[in-house]
């Protein structure tokens, strides 16, 4: 009791202390509430908070359903979560700070200002790195050291491997290249990296309570990880997911207000409440599409940290988080200044449909049409020019052709693929649940070079003849 008292409490003191976080007129958004409450029981998970800004200030906050399944604890506004790779936009912002202060130049090899990295990881750019064009394989581990200077240890033990294909060649997320990003600009600023970002960040935008340090974030009030299986009830997640290895990527702790006052600067020009955080130079930079995601329906482009797309009809700049515990998703319209966060404390959980309603209350959107989806028929020789294995190590996904069917496995699942589009595929895992697309991509000679599904580029080895 005596730790729900001290949330609300806060809450309280932080309504009052900033008039920007009163509640807006009743009405403007109160369907949000019940909407996402009926999408955590959809989506099976305990609690949410969220923040919209409209302009230069928050409109609208609200905390929804449970912070701690345990102990009953409600989520309040201003509460903490692990917000995922919703870390990345911050990890990006600071490095391209540092470039704008001509302290590095983002196209030049990263050897030239990070030390102890491998032959290969050396000689991509931070650009590469901050629009996952480096050619560096994924992975996430959400557990692992709680040393800050794990980061560094981290980086240096990774080898050549790493580095699985040509830099440039193609967009291919990659935790692993966010990370290296972090250590360079923890070796440029020659600070920890946490305090660079608290420095440069989280002081000059009031975020106050935003930190990567999990001792720090546990003397606020914060909401637990959760995670479900199928229709079971949430269970907290335990131990707390941290690794300092891979803070750059995804383990930033902040609020949905707080990550409002970094929309409101990166939509009005840098300024919030008056002061200049961000130079326009450095949200132009941050939001510039570099790359195609080639498995993307609305064919966005990833910039820095960022992706930028056009949603019904308007340009909508937006990054979403997921790590053990925790959903993320921060959603910005900069030509109207509008923007919706959403925080939620089940693992890789999001509230879609509420997301989508509080863009539809802050911007004329096109309506929403379902998109029509076409199966396209393949022949047998159409079919055999795809199959064979496609690698991001240590993923595999192969594709093959039985029976006169083109099959998708990955790992024991195993599920009929559907042709919708020009290079364009679907596949329902067996199992059941949303189906899924990727894109096939051909190489220089016309024949297919990778299998790109969920931002990630698998690679398919050169045929030999």
């Amino acid at each position: 009791m005596a730790i729900a008292a001290m949330g609300v409490g806060a809450a309280v003191i932080g309504a009052i202390s900033t008039a920007a976080q009163q509640a807006p007129p009743v009405g403007e958004f109160s369907e949000l509430a019940g909407l996402a409450r009926t999408e955590l029981k959809t989506i099976n998970a305990p609690g949410a908070a969220i923040a919209i800004v409209k302009g230069d200030r928050i409109v609208y906050q609200q905390g929804i359903g449970i912070a701690n399944i345990e102990t009953g604890q409600t989520v309040t506004p201003d509460m903490l979560f692990r917000v995922g790779s919703v870390t990345k936009m911050f990890t990006t912002a600071a490095l391209v700070s540092l470039a704008e202060e001509g302290r590095i130049k983002l196209a030049e090899p990263i050897a030239r200002y990070a030390t102890g990295v491998s032959g290969k990881l050396g000689r991509v750019t931070a650009h590469q790195l901050m629009s996952h064009t480096a050619g560096i394989r994924d992975e996430a581990p959400a557990f692992g050291a709680h040393d800050e200077t794990a980061m560094a240890a981290t980086v240096k033990s990774w080898g050549d491997d790493y580095a699985f294909l040509e830099p440039g060649r193609i967009m291919s997320y990659s935790n692993p290249g966010m990370t290296l990003a972090g250590y360079v600009l923890e070796q440029v600023a020659k600070k920890p990296y946490a305090d660079v970002i608290d420095e440069r960040l989280f002081k000059p935008l009031g975020m106050t309570r935003s930190t990567f340090r999990p001792t720090q974030a546990m003397t606020w009030p914060f909401a637990q990880g959760h995670s479900a299986a199928g229709l079971e009830p949430p269970t907290v997640v335990r131990p707390f997911a941290d690794n300092a290895g891979y803070w750059p990527a995804g383990f930033m702790f902040s609020s949905a207000p707080e990550l409002a006052r970094f929309a409101i600067a990166f939509m009005n020009d840098g300024i919030i409440e008056g002061r200049a955080v961000f130079k326009p130079s450095t949200i132009s930079t941050l939001s510039t599409g570099y790359a195609d995601v080639p498995s993307s329906t609305e064919h966005a482009r990833y910039g820095y940290g960022l992706t930028t797309s056009t949603h019904r009809g308007m340009r909508l700049v937006e990054h979403g988080g997921s790590i053990d515990g925790f959903g993320a998703s921060v959603r910005m319209l900069p030509d109207r200044k509008a923007a919706i966060i959403i925080l939620v404390n089940g693992t890789s959980a999001s509230l879609t449909n509420t997301s989508e309603r509080a863009l539809e209350l802050l911007a004329p959107l096109q309506p929403a049409v379902p998109t029509a989806v076409t199966t396209i028929p393949m022949d047998a020789s159409e079919m055999m020019k795809y199959t064979g294995t496609y690698t991001n190590p240590p993923a595999r996904v192969d594709l093959a052709l039985r029976d006169g069917k083109l099959y998708f496995r990955r790992g024991t699942q195993e599920a009929e693929v559907t042709k919708i589009g020009d290079l364009q595929f679907s596949v329902t895992p067996v199992a059941g649940g949303h189906a899924q697309t990727f894109a096939l991509v051909p190489g220089p000679d016309g024949t297919i070079a990778f299998l790109h599904m969920s931002s990630r580029a698998f690679r398919r080895p050169p045929r030999t003849s």
